[in-house]
């Protein structure tokens, strides 16, 4: 689960944890921004543990997320989602990836304010509709119209979103590159020089 990178992290990075504290690094968005992925590659820039909230309820309920939509339905997963995540704040530093609809609740919100910094991946619809047309494991988009949906969904959320404590264009690029514009971006919010150079990560 916990990804660590080759070299340990240098003088920069030690200024930015050292900012962090026992926060985490907590990552919003719609589903297909690519919070997992980019979470990852973060975390192992960072030298941090990294946790994937949907994976951590499906080992907690021994049934996938899909499954658990299909029996509970949206309020309840959005109850069990609450809890796990409360719990997990509680274990930084580390860097969380959270479902699309975690970062909707109020007292989530309030949790990852106390307890994390909160990076929002913006795309594009075109993006999302990309990605997510791949994954047949969607169970907000099992609907005739996806686009409109997805659509929808971006109406209601990104003023959520957008209340993050740091907004990261994602787009079709290298996660190499989007996870670098994150560390970066995380930098200039705690105040410290950003540590990447965009050299560093172009092939």
């Amino acid at each position: 689960m916990n990804a660590l990178p080759a070299n340990p992290p240098g003088e920069g990075h030690a200024e930015l944890l050292e900012r962090l504290r026992n926060r985490s690094i907590v990552f919003v968005g719609l589903m297909g921004a690519g919070k997992t992925a980019i979470g990852r590659k973060v975390a192992a820039m960072l030298a941090l543990p990294f946790i994937d909230s949907d994976q951590e309820i499906e080992s907690v309920s021994r049934m996938t997320v899909p499954e658990l939509f299909e029996r509970y339905g949206e309020t309840e997963f959005r109850a069990l989602e609450q809890r796990v995540l409360l719990r997990l704040l509680e274990n930084g530093p580390q860097v969380l990836s959270t479902g699309g609809g975690a970062f909707m609740n109020a007292q989530t919100r309030e949790a990852i304010a106390g307890h994390g910094v909160s990076v929002w991946l913006k795309a594009e619809l075109d993006l999302l509709m990309e990605r997510v047309s791949k994954k047949q494991n969607r169970p907000l988009l099992k609907n005739p119209d996806p686009r409109a949906v997805l659509e929808r969904l971006m109406a209601e959320r990104y003023p959520v979103y957008a209340t993050s404590d740091v907004t990261v264009p994602t787009r079709d690029d290298r996660k190499e590159v989007i996870a670098a514009e994150v560390v970066n971006a995380l930098c200039r919010h705690f105040g410290v020089a950003e540590i990447v150079a965009a050299s560093e990560v172009r092939p």
